[in-house]
């Protein structure tokens, strides 16, 4: 009993939760439960939709599907153990279970980092050289991609977990958390943890520069691009087909900014936890949503199903502005401006942009 004992103290950890005012709990456990399903369930029909519908077969979409993929292993991170303890008096997470916790939101997170970016880039071949995007952006070069992010946040994963696993921990292991986040795991600790907090540092502000630096010169080019466009139309969708992603960046990189870049004396732990719940909770539940109501091209899949005729536009700065095509027909399509993505030959059922 006694080595038992002994054993829990030093291996176990116990998190404190979202909350530490026990009377708003079935409350805080309703929302996240209902956020929760909301979330997996919208990230999985996103999926479902783009793998099943030939109409989103595009590169877009197809990195698309692979955010929802990270959004939908990010909320399941985190979220199951927290509803877990906020119904029950058994609130410890052991030092296993905290260290595959914290790998796995690490690469999650760095993962989604990265594939923004890169979502940027697709968003400025698409406008800024729409007849060569099957080519920039052609399967292979999607697949690249989406390996290039997975591997970008599996590296932050591999490389910060160990370190936090192996600081000395003593005394108290109440992490004032609801989920194992290194720097709630680093104030337990009993040892000088500067150099490591200098290293996590120069890391997070790396993975943040990159994409940002990908980002920042895509949408400059983008703006460029859409200024010279002579169409209204073409530049309403342009912008509609970049707003989306840009309310997603806006939202994740400034609360993982907040976090990791910001120091110590700008924020509490109370702070912190719910900026963490904002982005590990409520985001995952948002980008489906923000994408899906943003493109009509997943709203209209749903209305195909049901027997709805779809019309097709095409937006050309010069002549032929707005005329429409029925959904699925093989009509033959010579005109490409920067607001479409197309090429010669290719039929209505295979424009990037829907009516």
């Amino acid at each position: 009993m006694m080595s038992m004992k002994n054993r829990n103290s030093t291996s176990d950890f116990i998190l404190l939760g979202l909350l530490l005012n026990s009377k708003f709990t079935g409350i805080v456990f309703a929302v996240i439960l209902a956020i929760f399903v909301v979330a997996v369930t919208a990230n999985l029909v996103m999926i479902f939709l783009i793998h099943m519908d030939s109409h989103l077969n595009t590169p877009m979409y197809f990195l698309l599907s692979q955010l929802s993929i990270m959004d939908t292993l990010f909320i399941c991170t985190t979220v199951p153990k927290l509803l877990v303890n906020l119904v029950s008096n058994e609130k410890t997470i052991s030092f296993v279970a905290c260290g595959i916790q914290l790998f796995l939101y690490l690469t999650m997170m760095g993962s989604e980092f990265f594939l923004l970016g890169l979502m940027a880039y697709d968003r400025y071949v698409a406008v800024c050289n729409p007849l060569r995007y099957p080519v920039l952006m052609n399967r292979r070069m999607c697949l690249l991609l989406a390996a290039g992010a997975w591997f970008g946040g599996s590296l932050d994963g591999f490389l910060l977990t160990p370190i936090t696993m192996n600081v000395p921990y003593c005394g108290s292991h109440r992490i004032d958390h609801f989920f194992c986040e290194i720097p709630a795991v680093l104030r337990l600790a009993c040892a000088d943890t500067s150099l490591y907090e200098n290293l996590m540092y120069i890391c997070c502000v790396l993975m943040l520069l990159i994409p940002i630096s990908i980002i920042s010169t895509s949408y400059s080019l983008i703006l460029l691009t859409v200024h010279r466009m002579r169409s209204a139309e073409g530049r309403k969708k342009a912008f509609t087909t970049c707003s989306s992603h840009l309310t997603v960046v806006s939202i994740f990189y400034g609360a993982a900014f907040y976090t990791y870049v910001l120091p110590k004396s700008f924020h509490t732990p109370e702070q912190d936890k719910v900026v963490s719940a904002f982005y590990t909770i409520v985001t995952p539940m948002l980008n489906p949503l923000i994408y899906s109501l943003r493109n009509k091209d997943t709203i209209s899949i749903s209305r195909e199903a049901r027997g709805t005729v779809q019309t097709w536009t095409l937006v050309n700065p010069d002549n032929d502005l707005g005329k429409t095509y029925p959904s699925g027909s093989n009509t033959q399509i010579n005109l490409c401006s920067a607001s479409v993505v197309c090429h010669v030959g290719w039929s209505t059922k295979d424009l990037l942009f829907h009516a």
